[in-house]
């Protein structure tokens, strides 16, 4: 059975009696009326008091401000209990509503905000706050306790509402006959077979019931919303900051090849980070731009790729006036966040587009200490991968958008391109509803997840054999002065004391302790922290690594991985060569030495190792000795990493390169584009 919820509301007013007062009144309102959210008011008498609640406490879901807040001085109050009643001690302004709704909103965005205020002064008190997260207004001469306590419980049940997933469960518990898709026909194909029920035995009854067609037309269609969808996305929208959301199902992958579609015609430039997501060259391909790659830092000694330098990308925005969009990611998969204010306002001076892939940051909003987000310093777009870090189901994720000159059109064209017109209802459910758990109690789950993050720090570096890596170890010098910070609920740990291979550790993590972990370099293994941690496992993770450092491995050399090849150049558009015929050359020639037919060829695949998903040549790329050197060591060395866009011919690893004659056909466009350019 569900826990309960507790839903406080905190009232912040200045003069005892009356908070006392308004808090009588208003428990007494819940006790004797329906409390489906368990409210209970408490009370705070200065604006500090209420903002250190506010952070203490992640069951606060409203807030109530007085207008304005006073105190009354310490001597003033001294000397009238000195010298009997007086008319009205010194009173000094505490702080306006409106920077107080200010600090709120700073600190805690998601929750809902209400004004006491006097009649008499309304129409002043809501101008003045009416470009402010202001919920709505109470006078402070009414004193209709259940009338306020009914407004704020239903505030309340529409943050905590779930259009979509209420419409779904509502629709599988009215258990219609199906006449129509999926084939299971709400699981009747597999219940009671004596070759797959047991299938349907462990995956469970309601995940056949909710999965259904788009013939159920209260369910309302992902490709052209209008009803529980299109409001779902609504509230979405509002609880992470944007002017509009979209639920993507096929990964934040898909959600950026059909923004760089969106905005990126054929021949178009476009500046990335040429260590993005692998999702986004294929972007490339498809919307035919002209991409100006932007080297990111690396930090050699752990393997980690860092963000591209500011000053790479201040200076990309100045030589490329003529881009249409700038694509960087943050947080990057080691926990990395740029200073982005000072990036976007440079490419918006420009009228260049951003799109930040925040894939690994969709919690960021839930919580000052890992604020602000993308959308809040000036995103166009952002996609998010709700599966990472929040509770939907894999592949589901958000597209946000905040572009003044979103063009709706286009969009819905190049999304509708890319969604199955038979999407999974489970999935747009568990988006729906993991934005109702970040808004509701993303706060207190994150408060908790930091808390045990640092922890666990701390039992890391005890053991002795593993050590933490703070952001001074994990910053590329290039980018030291840069102001990057680093998302603690990343955990980046250096095993090369505890003499064992990262294979090895892995595998006794596996097989011995039950533990599997995130990602992995040469040195160091990488731990997820999630809404979902508990100290449970936390601990359990402890002991494994102090029993594994008590045993006392003498240090290992460790093979430390190839850096990655400099970019060469790009000889023609990526989508050309990607279309090309081409032809396989294999990497190694008869004597197994590296393939010198290779060199000075043109790259017509992306080739990718898997994780972390970055390319090591794109389409359109001239290939040189180096590539050739890393892609072979690679191959050796990392036999447990899959290397995407190499093809095996028997036992002979190859890639595809242009045929001359394509070469020479491409050459000739771009020769001619560039004519075209300097004419």
């Amino acid at each position: 059975m569900s826990a309960k919820p507790v839903s406080k509301v905190l009232v912040i007013n200045d003069e005892a009696l009356i908070l006392r007062e308004l808090l009588k009144g208003l428990n007494a309102a819940a006790r004797t009326l329906d409390n489906p959210f368990g409210l209970v008011f408490i009370g705070a008498l200065t604006a500090r008091d209420g903002l250190q609640q506010i952070e203490r406490d992640g069951d606060i879901q409203c807030v109530i401000v007085d207008d304005k807040l006073y105190s009354v001085q310490e001597t003033a109050r001294r000397a009238a209990t000195r010298n009997g009643p007086v008319k009205e001690a010194p009173r000094t302004l505490q702080m306006t509503a409106i920077k107080l709704v200010q600090k709120i909103t700073a600190l805690r965005p998601e929750l809902d905000i209400y004004i006491l205020i006097e009649k008499e002064k309304e129409d002043q008190v809501v101008d003045n706050l009416f470009a402010e997260a202001v919920d709505g207004y109470f006078y402070r001469e009414e004193r209709d306790y259940r009338g306020m306590y009914r407004i704020l419980n239903a505030q309340i049940a529409e943050r905590a509402r779930t259009p979509f997933y209420d419409a779904l469960k509502s629709y599988v518990l009215a258990a219609k006959d199906a006449w129509h898709t999926p084939g299971h026909s709400s699981g009747d194909s597999l219940r009671g077979s004596p070759w797959v029920g047991e299938f349907h035995e462990f995956m469970g009854e309601h995940v056949f019931d909710a999965d259904l067609s788009v013939s159920v037309k209260q369910l309302d269609s992902l490709m052209e919303p209008t009803g529980v969808i299109a409001e779902a996305q609504q509230m979405a929208a509002k609880a992470f900051g944007a002017r509009r959301t979209f639920f993507a199902t096929n990964g934040t992958s898909t959600a950026n090849k059909v923004i760089l579609q969106t905005e990126i015609a054929p021949g178009e430039k476009l500046l990335l980070d040429r260590n993005c997501h692998k999702s986004v060259h294929h972007g490339v391909v498809l919307s035919g731009a002209r991409p100006i790659y932007l080297d990111s830092s690396v930090n050699t000694q752990y393997g980690v790729f860092g963000p591209v330098p500011k000053k790479t990308i201040l200076r990309a925005i100045e030589q490329h006036p003529d881009a249409q969009l700038l694509v960087l990611t943050s947080c990057t998969y080691d926990g990395l966040c740029y200073d982005l204010k000072p990036i976007i306002d440079a490419a918006h001076a420009r009228n260049i587009k951003v799109l930040i892939d925040e894939a690994w940051f969709s919690h960021a909003r839930f919580h000052p200490d890992l604020r602000p987000t993308a959308l809040e310093c000036g995103a166009d777009y952002v996609t998010q991968s709700a599966h990472k870090t929040l509770s939907a189901f894999s592949q589901a994720a958000f597209i946000h958008v905040n572009d003044p000159g979103f063009k709706e059109h286009l969009f819905r064209e190049n999304f509708n391109m890319h969604t199955s017109t038979s999407p999974m209802y489970s999935m747009i459910a568990s988006l729906d509803v993991s934005r109702k758990q970040a808004v509701m109690e993303g706060y207190k789950l994150l408060e908790r997840t930091l808390m045990l993050a640092a922890e666990l720090r701390k039992q890391i570096n005890s053991t002795e054999a593993f050590r933490v890596l703070d952001l001074p170890d994990l910053l590329p010098p290039q980018v030291a002065g840069d102001g990057i910070r680093l998302d603690p609920t990343k955990i980046t740990v250096d095993i090369s004391a505890c003499g064992m291979t990262v294979d090895e550790l892995q595998q006794e993590l596996y097989t011995r302790f039950n533990i599997t972990i995130e990602k992995s370099t040469f040195n160091t293994i990488t731990l997820l922290l999630t809404v979902g941690t508990t100290r449970s496992k936390c601990s359990r993770l402890y002991d494994a690594l102090m029993r594994i450092a008590r045993e006392k491995r003498a240090p290992r050399r460790l093979y430390r991985t190839p850096d990655l090849p400099a970019f060469t150049e790009l000889a023609c558009l990526p989508r050309d060569a990607y279309y090309a015929s081409g032809e396989l050359l294999p990497l190694l020639d008869d004597d197994d030495r590296p393939n010198a037919a290779l060199l000075g060829r043109i790259c017509a695949d992306q080739i990718v190792p898997y994780p972390p998903g970055i390319p090591v040549l794109v389409p359109g790329q001239v290939i040189n000795e180096n590539i050739v050197d890393y892609l072979i060591r690679y191959l050796r060395v990392q036999s447990k990493v899959e290397l995407h866009g190499v093809v095996y011919q028997g036992y002979f690893p190859s890639i595809r390169v242009l045929m001359p004659s394509e070469e020479q056909r491409l050459g000739a466009v771009v020769a001619r584009a560039a004519v075209r350019k300097a004419a």
